[in-house]
């Protein structure tokens, strides 16, 4: 029999007396989260491996361990939602972990890439109901001093929108994100991957070339730097092993959207050397951002005529999506 829920601001949002969340990670994105949560009013605690950034966490009147398993006890006995806040590259151990100590709990995360990440819960939690998710926010700084409660406000968070989502635990999710301020944009898993590849992932990499061509010109071109090489090379200041961390995982399609992205320099290359000029690549570029103002600039649209649990709600949710639609709860 289908579970429905009507998709409404009263089902979905949360309060204070909902069930407690564990964030598991303590840096930029799970302590803002952390932060934020507690201030809309929720129970929430969390992990971190650093004794530094625990004691930072404890001084500023969060809830904070360095002993994993007792984190994972105490959300198994609170039946707490878990979401997963540390880079891809150490999950697996913390799955085997979640897996072993509170294998009811509903799990989450707020990590860059969605199938790898999908692909490993399957591996070392199997049991487990996962739920993934990922905030389009952040910053080049990293760690609990660079935390901000307001840093999803407005921001889009993508909540992973299978065919065979269970609806309870995707509206669980969704609230999650509305209860911090952000907006909440359904999608599969390896579309948002090719997405970010596009609009995140390979960011990354041009800013790096950008940042590295520019430092190895001379120290003059440093001096001179202003707001374009300041603003397309701002990303290059992440750690290096958290861009690795994320771009690595995303390989596949950051393989893709690289190839293009080479292909049109090449073309562009051999325009300006064989007649002076880059049109092609500066037009098609300036069309594309303005395609991002119009939407970027818009109230957001909502989501309509959905409600969670009927046959078919993922998919319309996710044709939606494609449509620059958000869910608003």
């Amino acid at each position: 029999m289908c579970h429905c829920v009507e998709v409404t601001a009263a089902s979905a949002i949360p309060t204070s007396s909902d069930r407690s969340i564990c964030i598991l990670g303590l840096g930029l994105i799970g302590g803002s989260l952390m932060r934020a949560l507690q201030i809309s009013g929720h129970h929430v605690f969390g992990f971190n491996r650093s004794a530094a950034t625990v004691e930072a966490a404890v001084a500023s009147g969060h809830d904070a361990s360095t002993d994993l398993v007792a984190t994972l006890e105490r959300a198994a006995a609170d039946d707490a939602v878990i979401v997963l806040a540390t880079p891809v590259t150490t999950i697996e151990d913390l799955l085997g972990e979640v897996a072993a100590h509170a294998p009811n709990c509903l799990l989450t995360d707020v990590i860059s890439v969605k199938q790898a990440v999908a692909d490993a819960v399957a591996r070392h939690a199997p049991g487990v109901r996962y739920v993934g998710g990922h905030p389009m926010a952040g910053t080049s700084r990293s760690g609990w001093a660079a935390t901000d409660p307001e840093l999803f406000r407005d921001a889009m968070w993508m909540v992973s929108t299978e065919d065979d989502t269970d609806p309870s635990d995707w509206l669980t999710v969704a609230a999650l994100a509305r209860a911090v301020g952000a907006l909440v944009v359904p999608a599969a898993p390896d579309a948002h991957d090719r997405a970010v590849a596009a609009i995140s992932h390979l960011p990354h990499l041009t800013a790096a070339a950008t940042a590295a061509v520019g430092a190895g010109e001379s120290e003059l071109a440093l001096r001179l730097a202003a707001g374009s090489f300041r603003d397309g090379t701002r990303v290059a200041g992440t750690a290096p092993g958290l861009q690795r961390a994320m771009l690595e995982a995303n390989g596949i399609a950051l393989l893709n959207v690289l190839s293009e992205t080479i292909d049109r320099l090449l073309a562009a290359r051999d325009e300006l050397r064989d007649h002076g000029t880059v049109e092609i690549l500066v037009d098609d570029g300036h069309r594309a951002r303005l395609a991002y103002e119009a939407i970027a600039g818009s109230d957001p649209v909502p989501i309509t005529g959905v409600v969670v649990g009927d046959p078919g709600w993922a998919q319309e949710m996710r044709r939606q999506a494609h449509q620059a639609r958000v869910w608003l709860g």
